[in-house]
């Protein structure tokens, strides 16, 4: 990658969410609207009974599986007796989580894939169905971040994102729907976020690429009603910030160490995911910030968008300085980064605070 220098102080890093604080008040009341007038809440953890009953024996392929989110989702996966095909690039990572999934009592299939290639999501594809003989959800879950203001990031990392965060959605889908109306039947789950609906500034190439998502579900759905396809469904799950080590792996432009507050543990996303697989809907937020933000958004776009952005930036303020960094967006970092299903974020942010 060609070097990239910045012009002036080191820029705040602008996560995909809104500040909590200077917005509580009015959202709050907003939220409660998004769950009435929506009633498209995220379900929760289901029983250990009720998931035994609902998804012993299913097949699921999780791509981005080796940590965070995918990581969660198939280890619960596993433990409500779910088979489950575990995609991402490291495949000595991706072990761990196959034995975590077998002692959880699921049966788990490792298969090396960087999304971005169409040809290796095609092989995942084929590999599922010839261990399994059929795939019943499929969880495009793979992603990637960068942060900064979008002309002091290399441009070729913008375009690594767009390689990753949507093509590679792009090339699930395909393989996912080819294999889905062959067999008659399955849900595929996209992966989106909050920047989904609501573009945050300092992350300009991964909410294009969110936005995009949400585009290419609705258009899928479209597809698949007419063409008479009701048991082929396609939900898009819209998560808050969540402490995963996708924050430790982003490539950083910014000037900062990368923060939000307040961020939400994965736990509920995972559930989120698991239930839009057994029980899918258009769009899921996750919790009550999520639900705010996408109806406050809907209701008064430039308030929000304006609100959020400049709190979110003074909340960044206190953030320690932090070197550039390419991240793990082209290699995969082995050692030296979190790799379980939280990523710290907020331990880490506790003590940089406490340094201070």
């Amino acid at each position: 990658m060609t070097s990239h220098s910045r012009s002036g102080p080191g820029l705040l890093s602008l996560l995909p969410l809104l500040p909590l604080a200077p917005l509580a008040a009015p959202l709050a009341v907003l939220a409660v609207g998004a769950f009435v007038l929506s009633g498209c809440a995220a379900g929760g953890a289901l029983s250990a009974q009720e998931g035994q009953r609902k998804v012993a024996g299913r097949v699921f392929v999780v791509t981005g599986a080796s940590s965070g989110l995918g990581r969660g989702v198939a280890v619960k996966l596993g433990g409500y007796g779910a088979s489950v095909v575990l995609a991402a690039r490291r495949a000595a990572v991706l072990e761990e989580v196959a034995a975590e999934v077998r002692a959880a009592g699921g049966q788990a299939l490792v298969v090396q894939t960087d999304v971005s290639d169409p040809d290796a999501v095609r092989r995942l594809a084929e590999a599922a169905v010839g261990r399994f003989g059929h795939i019943d959800a499929w969880v495009n879950n793979a992603g990637i971040g960068v942060l900064g203001r979008f002309e002091d990031v290399p441009v070729e990392d913008h375009a690594r994102t767009v390689d990753v965060n949507l093509k590679g959605v792009i090339y699930g889908s395909h393989a996912a729907l080819r294999q889905f109306r062959a067999q008659g039947h399955g849900v595929l789950v996209n992966v989106g976020s909050i920047e989904s609906h609501l573009a945050m500034p300092y992350q300009a190439s991964y909410a294009a690429t969110k936005h995009a998502i949400l585009g290419l579900s609705n258009a899928l759905r479209q597809e698949l009603r007419l063409a008479g396809q009701p048991r082929i469904q396609v939900a898009t799950v819209l998560p808050w910030g969540i402490d995963t080590p996708w924050w430790e792996v982003a490539a950083n432009y910014s000037g900062r160490s990368p923060r939000i507050r307040p961020m939400d543990g994965p736990e509920d996303t995972v559930d989120a995911v698991i239930h839009a697989a057994l029980w899918p809907r258009r769009e899921i937020p996750v919790g009550f910030k999520a639900e705010a933000a996408v109806l406050g958004h809907q209701v008064l776009p430039a308030l929000v968008e304006r609100l959020g952005a400049d709190a979110y930036h003074g909340s960044m303020a206190s953030a320690p300085v932090a070197p550039d960094r390419v991240g793990a967006i082209y290699q995969p970092i082995e050692q030296g980064v979190p790799v379980g299903v939280e990523g710290g974020v907020r331990a880490r942010m506790a003590r940089e605070d406490a340094g201070r």
